[in-house]
This record gives structure tokens, C-alpha cells and sequence, in this order.
């Protein structure tokens, strides 16, 4: 790979690192390539964009954009490494979490996941990181929460009024 393709790369990797505010670091090492275009496919249904490249120029991207804000990250930058970019935050996490089900293994392994800022390190966060609400889950919560006193006084005043209309129907 030459200079030049080099510096498109880390042009493409800055683009997206700008584009989503979350991404996963993995580790793709030892999976076939069948399991490979299996993990694409996946994640192309889910609206979760793949993107392989050598750390090096994955670090580059990061620290020319913001070094302290993504400093956190680098650790995780070794091997293998596949990048998953999304919207929904814990989108890559269930892709992983589903894939290593059905294939019985261990891998694709995260390294490390930026989230809205937030930085979550090893493997151990993945389970952690499926449970993550999105923002429209939590959108409907909010709004379950503040439609439930109001619906009660609706239902106390119906049940009211009809009282009231069953005395006045009495008289």
C-alpha cells in the first residue's frame, strides 16, 4: 500500500469516525472467510457499516481528529481488527452476540466500543452493551412514564362522571 492509499484510507476512516457517534473495535483473527462475509452480510441487514483496516492508519484517523477524546481506544488497537460503525448503539453488540451463538465460538471478540462518548473496554462489556437502550427507547419510556398519571386521572374522572350519571338516572 502506498502513501497515497494509505491517506485515502484515513480519509475514509475520519468520514466515518465523524459520521457515528458510535463505533466497535473487534477482533476478527481466526474467522474463516466465509464467517467473514457472513459477519458483512449480517451487519449490512442491520444497517451496521464493517470496515477492516490496519490499526496504524485506524489510529492515525482517530488522533487527527481528536487524540484525547479517542485515546481510550488505542489500547484496544492490535491484530485483527475490524471497525463496526452505527447509529443504534447496541446494534454491533447484538450482531456479535448472535453471530458467536449460531457459530458456537468465541470470536468476533470486542476490543473496544465508543458510545455517545463513552468508552467501553474487553469483551466483558458485550453482554453490558446489548442491554444499552437506544434513544428512542428511551424516548417511549419517558413518555409511558408522564402519560400514566394522566391517564388514571382521565380514568378517575369517566369513573366520576359516571357515578354522577348513574345517580342522576336513579332519581
Amino acid at each position: 500500500m502506498n502513501k497515497q492509499e494509505k491517506n485515502d484510507v484515513i480519509e475514509v476512516l475520519k468520514e466515518k469516525f465523524t459520521q457515528y457517534n458510535n463505533f466497535y473495535i473487534t477482533d476478527t483473527e481466526s474467522l474463516s472467510v466465509a464467517q467473514v462475509t457472513n459477519l458483512r452480510r449480517t451487519c449490512f441487514d442491520k444497517q451496521v457499516e464493517m470496515k477492516v483496516a490496519k490499526n496504524t492508519l485506524i489510529r492515525k484517523a482517530l488522533e487527527s481528529l481528536d487524540a484525547e477524546k479517542y485515546s481510550g481506544v488505542f489500547d484496544a488497537l492490535h491484530n485483527v481488527t475490524a471497525l463496526m460503525f452505527s447509529e443504534n448503539p447496541k446494534e454491533p453488540a447484538l450482531i456479535i452476540s448472535s453471530f458467536r451463538k449460531k457459530g458456537n465460538a468465541e470470536k468476533p471478540k470486542l476490543k473496544a466500543a465508543f458510545i455517545n462518548g463513552d468508552i467501553y473496554s474487553g469483551d466483558e462489556n458485550l453482554k453490558a452493551l446489548t442491554q444499552i437502550k437506544t434513544k428512542n427507547e428511551l424516548i417511549g419510556e419517558v413518555i409511558g412514564l408522564l402519560q400514566s398519571p394522566a391517564k388514571r386521572v382521565i380514568a378517575g374522572l369517566l369513573h366520576h362522571h359516571e357515578k354522577q350519571a348513574e345517580g342522576v338516572a336513579a332519581e
